[in-house]
């Protein structure tokens, strides 16, 4: 099956923040591990998966891979390619329906939590492939209070270094992962954009200081 390139985001429903503490955080990545496999969601057990005391040791089916992610207060971003067919969709909906259960029980609340279907934007070109892993993880600097890291913002950030250095602050995303500081590595996949930009880091910096290029790429994102 060829590869395609997803970046898949979805909202809170009217706006609202989905992510209200570390715990919400926290249980979001689980479930990107935890139902990222063709067998039944269990989302409160990891199944065994060495064989330490495991005779007949538990085997995977991932349904995706996950290049990229970010969490950012009443959203999500996720890059990702199917690794069966209908993979993407199944994966969607556990995680989905998975948090959406999670938070509900949590907060006392009932209804929908997410904005509606999931949007699935097919990465076609080579700017869009270039810019998506940028783009994803510097969603986090809204919530960090970094402004004008945007291309359409066009006056750009004016100390990429201090902007990162900021961003290594943030685990809900997959940053530190692609600079070499391990943070939730098991859910993650690197090596496609690990190969394209032969060397992550150096290359977010130099992006935050050409933000005024790649506008095309910018709108066929958002």
């Amino acid at each position: 099956m060829p590869m395609q390139l997803f970046h898949v985001l979805n909202r809170g429903v009217e706006g609202r923040p989905l992510f209200l503490d570390d715990s919400d955080h926290v249980r979001f990545v689980h479930d990107l591990y935890a139902f990222n496999d063709e067998a039944i969601a269990l989302p409160h057990v990891r199944r065994k998966e060495s064989n330490v005391g495991c005779p007949t040791p538990y085997i995977r089916k991932r349904l995706v891979e996950v290049h990229g992610w970010c969490l950012v207060k009443n959203h999500y971003h996720l890059i990702l390619s199917e690794l069966i067919e209908g993979g993407m969709s199944l994966f969607l909906k556990k995680i989905n329906g998975g948090f959406a259960n999670y938070f509900n029980a949590r907060y006392e609340r009932a209804g929908a939590l997410f904005q509606g279907k999931t949007k699935r934007v097919l990465v076609e070109s080579e700017a869009q492939f270039l810019y998506l892993l940028h783009y994803v993880h510097f969603n986090a600097f809204d919530v960090l209070g970094v402004r004008d890291w945007r291309i359409r913002d066009r006056g750009g950030i004016k100390d990429a270094a201090r902007a990162l250095h900021e961003l290594e602050t943030y685990r809900w995303s997959s940053y530190l992962d692609y600079i070499g500081k391990k943070n939730f590595p098991s859910i993650l996949t690197t090596n496609l954009f690990d190969t394209a930009y032969g060397g992550y880091a150096a290359s977010a910096e130099e992006f935050l200081k050409e933000s005024e290029e790649n506008a095309f790429a910018a709108s066929c994102l958002e």
